[in-house]
């Protein structure tokens, strides 16, 4: 079985396509999605829409719970457009109830069977959906992870793909779709096959000019939102 691991879209409607599309070229059965699939970029509408026709898995990352604080509270809102932009409240605008509801009751973290592999879904870290787990984390934070019947954790937060083996489980962070942090331009996910359980990272090439345009012009006050995605 195929499962693609995506995390952090962001709204970024074009690099989620062109994830998808690399996705079906590769015969992938699932997706494994490690939450944020709104915040800082303008469409996620269009992202909900790309996703409908897949069969899924999906937990609750942390803009999926600022989202639902914005529901709530104005000020919470225009606090947070103020340092991460409209995409929230673009959500808010576009998003039917039903999509919003779906979203904000999202688990913080999954546990299931695919193929011979226990896996663990969270978005931050199994006890944490915020906590941010790098690359060069000390090893005891990857094996507080590891609950003892759990074989691959898979984590998103950080904007970094990255793989780590503790004791013969693995950690996996596929990076960002919308928004990729280690300087590696594109939309970032990863490809795991449950028959030999290994992993493949991947990046995809789509048009970033028009989303750097847009955040341009959307924010001219926030430059990283543009600056991020054209990072070397």
């Amino acid at each position: 079985m195929k499962l693609a691991l995506l995390a952090d879209i962001h709204g970024n409607s074009q690099a989620l396509e062109s994830v998808l599309k690399a996705a079906s070229e590769e015969g992938v059965d699932e997706l494994l999605i490690m939450g944020d699939l709104v915040g800082y970029y303008f469409h996620p509408d269009e992202v909900l829409e790309l996703l409908e026709p897949w069969k899924k898995v999906i937990i609750r990352g942390n803009h999926e719970e600022s989202l639902a604080q914005a529901i709530t509270s104005v000020s919470f809102l225009e606090g947070y457009e103020k340092r991460y932009g409209s995409g929230l409240r673009i959500a808010l605008e576009r998003l039917n109830r039903e999509q919003i509801n779906m979203l904000t009751s999202l688990p913080d973290k999954r546990v299931f069977r695919r193929g011979s592999l226990n896996i663990l879904m969270c978005h931050g870290s199994p006890w944490d959906v915020n906590h941010y787990i790098y690359p060069d984390a000390k090893d005891e934070v990857f094996e507080r992870c590891f609950e003892s019947d759990i074989d691959m954790v898979l984590s998103g937060h950080t904007h970094y793909a990255h793989s780590k083996e503790i004791n013969g489980a693995r950690f996996i962070n596929p990076g960002s779709v919308g928004q990729p942090r280690d300087r590696s331009p594109g939309a970032a996910w990863a490809l795991l096959d449950t028959s030999n359980g290994s992993v493949t990272f991947k990046r995809e090439k789509y048009d970033i000019s028009s989303v750097v345009i847009e955040a341009r012009n959307r924010h001219p006050e926030l430059p990283y939102l543009s600056e991020v995605l054209l990072r070397e």
